[in-house]
Parts: structure tokens; C-alpha cells; sequence
């Protein structure tokens, strides 16, 4: 008896089916809001290893209150951030975490 070779067919979707999509299971990345206290700048924005220590990538809007926030959407790990405000680089003050930078200060620490 000789075996038989077809092709598989596929079947029609049905009307209003929607095709299956690809899943995704990797770790998730997640908002984060940087938030700074400082009402007298002029200018605010934050950098770290997540965008290259670029002053000019991400900035801060200034809000209601003299309150400056960005939010930024970040992979899981530890990642290094300063704040420059009118030019000058700042550690964030209110960070849990802190580690020494090759420039004789430090830079906040966030885990996502």
C-alpha cells in the first residue's frame, strides 16, 4: 500500500473571527513617574543609563504645585538615573537607593 502525501489545508475563518496573535512572555515593561521638588528651576530633565545619560532625551514638565514629572517606560532591572536642573547634575533625593559614580558623587538607583 503506498502512502498518500497532501498538503494540510486550512480552514476559512469564520466571519468575525479574529486570527490568533502572538504572545508575548517575556517580562513586561513598566511606567515609571520621576517626580522632583524643586520650584525654583527654570529647566528639568532626567538622565540615566536608560537613555544614554542624555540631559536632552527625556525632560520634565513643570506642573501645578512647582512639581516636575516625566514618565518613562522602562525594562526590569536596575537602572541608574541623576537629575540636571538648570544644567546641574542632581542625585534624587528622595531615592532608596544610591550607588558612588566614577565623577565623586552618586547615582540614584531604581528597580523595576
Amino acid at each position: 500500500m503506498q502512502t498518500r502525501h497532501t498538503q494540510p489545508t486550512l480552514a476559512a475563518p469564520r466571519p468575525g473571527a479574529r486570527a490568533a496573535s502572538p504572545t508575548f512572555d517575556g517580562p513586561a515593561e513598566k511606567r515609571v513617574e520621576f517626580v522632583l521638588n524643586v520650584p525654583q528651576a527654570r529647566s528639568a530633565a532626567v538622565a540615566g543609563s536608560f537613555n544614554n545619560w542624555n540631559p536632552k532625551q527625556t525632560p520634565m514638565r513643570k506642573e501645578s504645585g512647582n512639581v516636575w514629572r516625566t514618565t518613562v517606560t522602562l525594562p526590569p532591572g536596575r537602572h541608574q538615573y541623576r537629575f540636571v536642573v538648570d544644567g546641574q547634575w542632581i542625585s534624587d533625593p528622595n531615592a532608596k537607593e544610591s550607588v558612588r559614580n566614577d565623577f565623586g558623587s552618586t547615582n540614584s538607583v531604581l528597580v523595576v
